[in-house]
């Protein structure tokens, strides 16, 4: 019995400290500056898009990089009920980036499948929501992409 708390004691104190961190969670120096975008396409993912590229501009920045950014946002129909009523939509974000410096193209797509809901206003809420969270997520491929090179 004193032998089975020694180990689990042990094994306790040693899977504590594994020190497990994500790869670029303490990435805060860029070598890059993003420093002229055009936007192009869907105007409300492109204000989300504005507001989350914003934070990887920065004056020390050896390499200052120019984009154009191509948005398209579309909310697709999946699946009706026996009535006719919608019930499922797929939502899709794709991004292309165009970087002018390297002529370079990154392409990024995020897609989500909703339910309807009966408060027409709470689902327009939602999707906002997910707008915002599309915009974060692709700015953070776009960071992690012009890091990589």
């Amino acid at each position: 019995m004193i032998k089975i708390k020694i180990i689990f004691i042990s094994l306790i104190f040693l899977l504590a400290n594994c020190g497990f961190s994500p790869i670029y969670v303490k990435n805060t120096n860029n070598n890059f500056s993003i420093e002229n975008v055009i936007y192009n396409g869907d105007r409300e993912l492109n204000n989300f898009l504005k507001t989350n590229l914003n934070q990887y501009k920065n004056e020390e920045a050896n390499k200052k990089v120019s984009i154009e950014a191509i948005s398209k946002y579309e909310k697709i129909i999946l699946t009706k009920n026996t009535v006719g009523k919608v019930t499922n939509y797929k939502l899709t974000a794709k991004v292309t980036f165009l970087i002018k410096s390297t002529d370079r193209k990154i392409n990024i797509i995020e897609e989500r499948i909703i339910n309807t809901m009966d408060d027409k206003f709470e689902e327009a809420r939602k999707e906002k929501a997910i707008k915002q969270s599309f915009a974060s997520s692709i700015s953070k491929k776009l960071a992690s992409e012009l890091v990589i090179n």
